[in-house]
């Protein structure tokens, strides 16, 4: 297999964080980047270990150079993926895997079109409901989880498979055969 970026997608509740860190345990040829942010460092963080810290400047001059892969804001914080740590990575002859959301993913797919982007979900939605429901505060809550997620499923006709998440060991063994296949 060529190294290749792998982008895992899917709406929240889908289990991507499990799969994430099931394929990384077991898998040699597989490793991850490091996100990148804007925001100022929590106490007891460390620059490289969870995000590489950039004050706005900085941030600004790799957004103008090209070297974001996507980005996106939360709470007044920008937050992205670096193009040039994802090649250095594959430079070692490992893939990348890179789990991000369905708006992230597109933008990557985007910048990086040679990507090989995966949609995780369960086939039926009411897994996801129930899912969101145990932690739902409201049923305002829950509706507008159960739309975003149906936005996200009608948007992703970037991706290039999809993986059905209802049972997680069926889920990893199909991304171990995906990516077995790149």
């Amino acid at each position: 297999m060529n190294p290749k970026l792998i982008v895992i997608t899917g709406p929240s509740g889908a289990g991507i964080p499990e799969l994430v860190r099931a394929l990384l345990g077991s898998r040699e040829d597989l490793t991850t980047v490091t996100p990148i942010t804007a925001r100022k460092m929590k106490e007891g963080e460390q620059n490289g270990v969870g995000f590489f810290f950039y004050d706005l400047e900085g941030w600004t001059a790799l957004k103008e150079s090209g070297d974001l892969l996507e980005t996106t804001e939360l709470a007044g914080n920008d937050y992205g993926t670096s193009r040039r740590l994802v090649l250095a990575a594959l430079e070692t002859g490992k893939s990348v895997i890179l789990p991000v959301e369905p708006e992230r993913a597109a933008q990557v797919k985007q910048n990086m079109p040679e990507a090989y982007c995966v949609y995780v979900e369960p086939a039926d939605p009411e897994q996801l409901r129930e899912r969101y429901a145990r932690n739902a505060r409201n049923s305002f809550e829950l509706t507008a989880r159960m739309e975003l997620a149906k936005e996200q499923r009608a948007s992703a006709s970037f991706c290039d498979a999809r993986v059905d998440s209802t049972d997680p060991s069926i889920a990893l063994d199909d991304l171990q055969k995906l990516i077995d296949s790149l």
